[in-house]
């Protein structure tokens, strides 16, 4: 009797303003502790994963270094095939802080670059992004960081560090899924060729049950889970997704989208869920880390 190995998945690449190409789904490593993230990371990494999000302010840097290193997806030919994301902490925010402070994630993550260097929160309240830009965009030039992003940023955050900086970032990740669309901003993200990227893609897990059933009889037709479904409208929008699992199956699951496509129908019943209430932080008066 011969063990079948798992199939190893490929998800589609989003292509960016700056001319990077990034994995369309991803895998979040928030409230993930420091030792328990470094198994996350390679079940994930072996279940075909090239694109894993953190940030300083998950204060699990050094475990997905660690991960990384187990791996070997730290160097050589497979550091390039994965696409790496870290962000900055708020509090670190500023010119000096900025480089510093990567300079501190770059070595706990164990890598000579990351692909994509991220602006955590716009704090409107302690503005500090045009400053944060330009040792970003310094980064940028030295060759470690190649991709700049921004996280939770409004279309007013986004004209703003525009007119500061003269750029658009490649990448504005902010709170949506089905109950919480946020379609003025990505209308606006789509305007100006900054591509949108969905953390808590099902509002943790908050959206499975949704519009009294929606979600589960539209799973149930397709023979699939409702999370599958929501993550395919996602990827249908030509969303980037970033899912967390701490579980092997369900981390193969969410990167198993593409057997399957969701009727006109079930795809406009999925937009009809859309509500006024957010399952996270307000991006005008929160900071994190």
């Amino acid at each position: 009797m011969t063990n079948t190995p798992a199939k190893t998945f490929h998800t589609p690449l989003v292509t960016l303003n700056d001319g990077h190409l990034i994995p369309q789904i991803g895998l979040g490593v928030l409230r993930i502790d420091d030792e328990g993230v470094v198994p996350v990371v390679e079940s994930a990494l072996e279940a075909g994963y090239r694109h894993i999000d953190g940030a300083a302010g998950y204060n699990n840097e050094a475990g997905v270094g660690r991960a990384l290193a187990a791996t070997g997806y730290n160097t050589g030919e497979q550091r390039k095939s994965l696409w790496l994301t870290t962000k900055l902490r708020d509090s670190q925010q500023g010119y000096d802080s900025a480089l510093k402070a990567f300079d501190d994630s770059l070595a706990k993550l164990q890598v000579d670059y990351v692909d994509m260097y991220m602006i955590h929160w716009p704090t409107p309240f302690d503005w500090r992004s045009g400053e944060t830009w330009k040792a970003f965009t310094k980064l940028r030039e030295e060759g470690r960081v190649k991709t700049l992003g921004v996280c939770n940023f409004l279309p007013e955050h986004l004209e703003r560090l525009h007119e500061e900086t003269g750029e658009w970032p490649a990448i504005d990740q902010i709170e949506l899924h089905p109950t919480w669309q946020q379609r003025e901003v990505v209308a606006f993200c789509k305007a100006h060729g900054i591509a949108v990227e969905a953390y808590s893609p099902m509002a943790r897990g908050a959206d499975l049950n949704a519009g009294d059933g929606t979600i589960e009889r539209i799973a149930a037709a397709h023979g699939v889970t409702p999370a599958q479904v929501i993550l395919r409208w996602h990827i249908e929008n030509g969303t980037i997704i970033i899912p967390k699992s701490v579980h092997a199956d369900r981390q193969r699951q969410n990167l198993d989208l593409f057997g399957f496509v969701l009727e006109p129908a079930e795809h406009a019943a999925i937009d009809a869920l859309d509500g006024p209430t957010r399952a996270g932080h307000d991006p005008l008066t929160f900071t994190y880390a």
